[in-house]
């Protein structure tokens, strides 16, 4: 068992594994929400451990994967504008468009650029005040108080050569439209920690008890994740569908007040597409009328654009938790880091990532040993600028 060799307490990952072996009684299905619990549950070999008929199913919860197409071919037609600086996290610059990506646009001579936070964007609007700066403000509630923050310097400091792309989504949406979609198996769900440690639990009762599932807010070591099936599986067995925080060091019940203000004061609720999923309403952020002068959208006029997917590709499937990433015939074939067919292949958070990266090539498990020697695909190829 690799994983218990990276424990700092081998003892109480074998613990945990005995109870969860001693409590499963039937076949039970848990979703974790987070890209971040995806890789460490393949990296580690979690799902391997775990008794058989007790699946871990992978949800939407990479927020490059989801960031639809259209906002991508977006982000590439402003790129390109002479005028423009745009900046982006690394995982983005692979991610396909209709019919290139970020690097592309780059090669072909736009200043795209790989920043670490959206405050070196806003450093480099005051720097260049000739040039009109982007940001890609993509992400989870986890990353939306920092580009708030941006936004809401940027209008202290009088400057109008700044803006946003905005692609920001929700998590407790995307979990309605899980539970609610006809081909749902989803028993119970591992939240994610660091959503909550910035919004908070108080979203996620409701949703516990009007869809009777467990929902287990989680972190992301692996001794983390096997405590958050622990008690996901005890509510099962139990007939139990509650909200459990197994995340309290760094997860509050009231979230990070000071994030959730500037959350509210610069943004609102919006209806957003999600890649491979479609419409799921309210499940997205927007600037907010005070703030609407820094919207890219608007500033650049970049609407009507037409998009299709790879017809290939069903990456929408892997988000959706209906298949495994090896169950697509074009992984790791046609569809490789190198050659993406689909986001879920590029982000350092992907599914499709995961698998290849740890060699999940073909849908067998293992023992969770590592892997041959010269077997692992290169890091660098996950993320080659990040």
């Amino acid at each position: 068992m690799k994983y218990i060799d990276e424990f700092n307490n081998p003892e109480l990952a074998r613990k945990l594994l005995d109870e969860i072996r001693a409590t499963v009684t039937r076949p039970w299905a848990l979703m974790e929400v987070c890209g971040g619990q995806t890789h460490s549950i393949i990296r580690h070999g979690i799902d391997q451990l775990l008794p058989e008929g007790l699946e871990l199913i992978h949800g939407p919860g990479c927020p490059v994967c989801v960031t639809p197409l259209e906002v991508i071919d977006k982000a590439l037609e402003i790129a390109a504008r002479p005028e423009v600086i745009f900046c982006s996290f690394g995982d983005m610059l692979r991610v396909p468009g209709t019919d290139r990506d970020l690097f592309r646009v780059k090669g072909e001579g736009g200043d795209v650029r790989v920043v670490y936070s959206p405050l070196d964007a806003l450093q480099l609007a005051r720097q260049h005040p000739d040039r009109q700066v982007v940001f890609f403000a993509i992400g989870f509630e986890t990353t939306a108080p920092a580009n708030a923050m941006a936004v809401h310097q940027a209008r202290r400091l009088g400057l109008d050569n700044f803006s946003l792309l905005v692609s920001h989504v929700r998590v407790p949406p995307a979990i309605e439209a899980i539970m609610t979609a006809p081909d749902c198996r989803v028993q119970g769900f591992l939240a994610a920690g660091h959503v909550c440690s910035v919004m908070g639990t108080a979203e996620y009762p409701e949703l516990a008890e009007r869809h009777r599932v467990p929902i287990v807010v989680t972190g992301f070591e692996p001794l983390d994740i096997l405590e958050g099936i622990r008690r996901a599986v005890h509510q099962l067995e139990r007939g139990e569908h509650r909200v459990d925080n197994a995340y309290p060091r760094a997860v509050r019940e009231t979230g990070n007040p000071a994030a959730l203000h500037m959350i509210q004061e610069v943004f609102e609720v919006t209806d957003r597409s999600w890649r491979g999923i479609g419409r799921i309403p309210a499940s997205g952020w927007r600037l907010s009328d005070a703030f609407r002068d820094f919207d890219a959208e608007h500033r650049f006029d970049v609407g009507g654009i037409r998009t299709e997917e790879p017809a290939v590709c069903r990456a929408g499937e892997v988000l959706q938790g209906l298949i495994k990433p090896t169950e697509c015939s074009a992984f790791g074939t046609t569809c490789t880091p190198r050659t993406p067919l689909g986001a879920t292949m590029v982000s350092s958070e992907g599914a499709c990532a995961a698998y290849y990266l740890y060699r999940r090539l073909n849908g067998q498990t293992s023992s969770g040993a590592s892997a041959p020697q010269g077997s692992r695909a290169p890091r660098e190829e996950m993320n080659p600028v990040g």
